[in-house]
């Protein structure tokens, strides 16, 4: 009999939600960065395990949101959780209880639905602060497994995984069984190259821009021709984006590109352009792009 679920991924800023659902997924559905808040939209990686199909929710971080974008990033972590089968509380282990970490046990400690508690990065963890960090976990949010994991290692992941085909409940595979994400190529595309943006620039840029894919042709000669456009909001930053010579420019679309073929699997040309917005986060159609619900 076939099983079919929803499994939510919640967690604070930097948690490792991503890397997690990337490594029970088996390969890169969601971009990954040393950045907090890299997350935006609300992906679904798709994994399967014996006759489960594990639909997963990579879900943008939970903190305190200021601005629209950063209301719209919290409101999709929080709608996926209200759809999954089962959550998973994801825990960086190496890192104190935060306050983003105390407002997600606040926001999940008394929800309905069967929690599984997992313990992130317990390779570079204290083992007896784990420990004490576990018990005093569990007695708060009364989960019905406890994992121990190092998601970029893979440590525990196979166990995990294991844990949540047993849990699915029975029915229909909702995809086809080669499809690993829910997630269109276009919001792929850019999604990548968003990833390099994380990846090459510093301090607080990547959380000033955006990425939209405004155009996509695929051409005679079976490549694709994308058409990109970097928003961010002050003149100034235009020059951090560029480049030298537009050299910082070139080597994010290089990047971008390769990933994006491999991806594809074929040739791609990607042309990208630098757009000085001031009010892109209050443009409806950068939030649709992304998936996102237009917030108040």
């Amino acid at each position: 009999m076939s099983k079919c679920g929803l499994v939510a991924v919640l967690g604070a800023p930097n948690a490792g939600k991503s890397t997690l659902v990337n490594a029970l997924v088996g390969q890169k559905v969601a971009i990954v960065s040393p950045k907090a808040q890299t997350t935006r939209v609300r992906l679904m990686g798709i994994a399967i395990h014996e006759d489960a199909q594990i639909m997963l929710l990579d879900t943008p971080g939970i903190f305190s949101p200021g601005r629209r974008l950063d209301r719209a990033m919290v409101k999709a972590a929080w709608d996926g959780a209200e759809e999954a089968d089962r959550l998973i509380i994801l825990i960086d282990s190496a890192a104190s209880l935060s306050k983003k970490v105390e407002m997600l046990l606040e926001g999940v400690e008394q929800r309905p639905e069967k929690k599984i508690l997992v313990l992130n990065k317990t390779d570079i963890a204290n083992k007896r602060a784990l420990l004490e960090l576990a018990q005093k976990l569990s007695d708060r949010l009364d989960p019905e497994a406890v994992f121990f994991i190092s998601s970029t290692e893979g440590e525990g992941v196979a166990d995990l995984k294991q844990h949540l085909a047993d849990a699915m409940p029975e029915g229909p595979w909702h995809f086809p069984e080669d499809q690993l994400s829910d997630a269109t190529d276009r919001m792929i595309a850019a999604e990548m190259t968003r990833e390099q943006l994380y990846n090459q620039l510093h301090q607080e840029l990547p959380y000033a821009s955006a990425v939209v894919t405004e155009k996509w042709e695929e051409r005679k000669d079976g490549s694709t021709a994308i058409h990109q456009q970097i928003r961010i909001a002050r003149d100034s930053q235009k020059g951090i984006v560029l480049g030298k010579g537009g050299s910082k420019l070139k080597s994010i679309g290089e990047k971008a590109r390769a990933e994006i073929a491999e991806h594809l699997g074929r040739k791609v040309h990607l042309f990208l352009h630098v757009k000085v917005d001031p009010k892109w986060d209050e443009d409806r159609s950068v939030y649709e792009e992304v998936g996102l619900d237009w917030t108040q």
